[in-house]
């Protein structure tokens, strides 16, 4: 987010150049939008790297702030600490889907599997668009999500499009955003970490933007019943344990803003390491370095910084699209000018 309102004293570490999750070395994002009647909603992919997923899995943790959803994925994760396939983000309804895509896409890349191998764990993460989308339609398919993952590249749009295409975030147009933090430890290593977020949470009135309320307007409050999607991704050599425990630092985030984690939000949060990948199989131990758990703390601070702007940036860069229903979300970008131009 830039030029909006004064933020030179709120963030205490620098973006990378992108300033998005791809400042990450070898991180790739893309989206496939669906528009059509009553249909506005998409997906998005997330690449961990651009190799084998399945041979060479990463380094991963996983925090569900308040499990109020439907993903596909998680339970593995959590138990090996390791992401196999690439992420992907959809609606509530298109889960299904994208994990079967997810599942041809590791076949056809390793023929064994489910056979000689193991099976496949595809991860895919969700928010419900059907305040805009027709849910119901059942529109997402597996092409989608071939799509998404076919389009990651280094740059990507975000707000309102892929899987935020229909999202809502503080009562207003929004869903993807990312942002990026460099990190300089005491001995001199830097390391970058970046958030994506698929956000759709948050109460109009509670909302903060660098610590200001922000007035709404004048209509009706809708209760928060939305969820958010946290994805965190650092080259900072982390095992499991440590991904996890920074991917729970997303709560810090969405509090700065103002939400209080309403209890219909499916609140989720996954953090992975290029580094250090995992190789299947192979000898009896592998090695590798870690981080001196003494300085978690300086990507504690990034993590809430990268993802806090990551939020911003999904309502800044969101465009309203028409409802199903005839109806429009306002714009974020319009409220902010109304607000201070005085």
């Amino acid at each position: 987010m830039r030029n909006t309102i004064d933020s030179k004293n709120w963030w205490t570490l620098p973006t990378g150049p992108r300033n998005t999750i791809c400042d990450v070395a070898g991180v790739r994002v893309g989206s496939q939008d669906l528009r059509g009647e009553g249909l506005c909603s998409g997906v998005t992919a997330v690449l961990p790297h651009e190799g084998d997923l399945f041979r060479n899995p990463v380094p991963a943790g996983v925090a569900v702030l308040n499990g109020f959803g439907k993903s596909a994925g998680l339970i593995q994760l959590a138990e090996l600490g390791q992401i196999e396939t690439p992420i992907l983000l959809t609606n509530t309804f298109g889960v299904g889907p994208c994990s079967t895509a997810l599942i041809r896409r590791a076949i056809a890349e390793n023929p064994e599997i489910g056979r000689g191998l193991c099976t496949v764990n595809p991860l895919v993460l969700e928010c419900n668009d059907g305040t805009v989308n027709d849910i119901q339609a059942l529109a997402v398919t597996e092409d989608h999500a071939q799509a998404a993952i076919a389009a990651c590249g280094p740059a990507f749009a975000q707000g309102t499009v892929g899987a935020g295409s229909g999202m809502k975030t503080f009562g207003y147009a929004g869903g993807l955003g990312s942002a990026s933090r460099q990190v300089t430890l005491p001995g001199g290593a830097g390391f970058d970490l970046g958030a994506l977020v698929l956000s759709n949470f948050g109460q109009q009135s509670a909302l903060r933007v660098f610590g200001q309320q922000l007035p709404p307007p004048g209509q009706g409050d809708a209760p928060d019943k939305g969820s958010i999607i946290v994805i965190l991704a650092t080259d900072a050599p982390m095992g499991s344990r440590q991904l996890t425990r920074m991917a729970r630092r997303s709560a810090a985030a969405l509090g700065r803003l103002g939400s209080h984690i309403g209890h219909q939000s499916g609140d989720i949060a996954l953090a992975f390491s290029t580094a250090n990948r995992i190789t299947r199989g192979g000898a009896d131990t592998q090695s590798g370095e870690r981080l001196n758990e003494d300085r978690m703390d300086a990507f504690f601070i990034a993590a809430v910084e990268a993802v806090e702007e990551a939020i911003l940036n999904a309502l800044w860069h969101g465009v309203p699209h028409r409802g199903y229903d005839g109806s429009l979300l306002p714009a974020f970008r319009d409220r902010m000018a109304e607000v201070y131009r005085g």
